[in-house]
């Protein structure tokens, strides 16, 4: 079945001498991955510079449900990046993103349009944002929950603590060891109030805000199966410095 739609690119690796397999979130199919030729000449229409992390790119395949690698036929840049590729704070952040929705992504295999926009929204609010970005990863993973199914719950009044296994408010610490106690809780909540045009507000140390990374971080990790240790995250804490408060 011949399908057009728009992609998030996720991952992409070389395989061989001349091939290249793509894993890309779609808004129509869910996520797909996919393997395609380098073209010897810079005449070809799959031109390897469209697959770098979260480009957001229009593509046309051959879809076959049983296929576990699909056959790319034709690509094109959606909206090309401004600045992400050229400001190292940005980049360190869209690497990270990009490694992060490569894994947390595993499972969805569906079309979700609801997740698709927010993805693609977020990444062009980064890439057109000037100043005040600093949290930007914070909030994007703590709103990303949301459309997996893991958002935390707020519905226990005058709470201290946070289960991350049920991943909701408690009054009183559980019996397992995954929680946060109330001065750490705290910062679940500064998150839940984080959007991108209001983040710049809350003002985070460069501890503070690795501190909240580490939590989101162990938060997916007991949500998501199998979820690793990220390559790209020793990248973002080194270059993430305050120059981008």
């Amino acid at each position: 079945m011949l399908v057009k739609t728009e992609a998030v690119v996720l991952h992409s690796f070389k395989y061989g001498e001349n091939r290249l397999i793509v894993d890309l979130f779609t808004r129509e199919h869910g996520r797909l991955s996919f393997i395609m030729s380098i073209p010897k000449t810079s005449k070809g229409r799959l031109k390897k510079q469209l697959f770098q992390p979260l480009s957001l790119i229009d593509v046309e395949c051959d879809l076959r449900p049983s296929v576990q690698l699909q056959h790319l036929r034709d690509a094109r840049m959606l909206d090309p990046f401004s600045s992400i590729p050229f400001e190292p704070a940005k980049l360190a952040i869209s690497l990270f993103l990009a490694e992060f929705l490569y894994y947390a992504l595993r499972g969805e295999r569906e079309s979700d349009p609801m997740l698709f926009d927010y993805m693609t929204n977020s990444i062009r609010w980064l890439d057109t944002a000037t100043t005040g970005y600093a949290n930007f990863h914070l909030a994007f993973l703590m709103r990303l929950s949301r459309f997996l199914g893991f958002y935390p719950n707020l519905s226990v009044e005058h709470s201290s603590f946070f289960d991350l296994r049920a991943g909701t408010f408690c009054t009183e610490a559980p019996l397992h060891r995954e929680f946060l106690a109330p001065e750490e809780a705290a910062h679940i909540q500064t998150m839940m109030r984080m959007d991108f045009q209001t983040m710049h507000l809350f003002r985070m140390s460069r501890h503070d805000r690795k501190r909240c990374l580490d939590v989101m971080l162990t938060y997916y990790r007991l949500h998501l199966p199998e979820f690793p240790e990220l390559q790209s995250l020793p990248v973002l804490q080194e270059l993430f410095d305050e120059k981008c408060l």
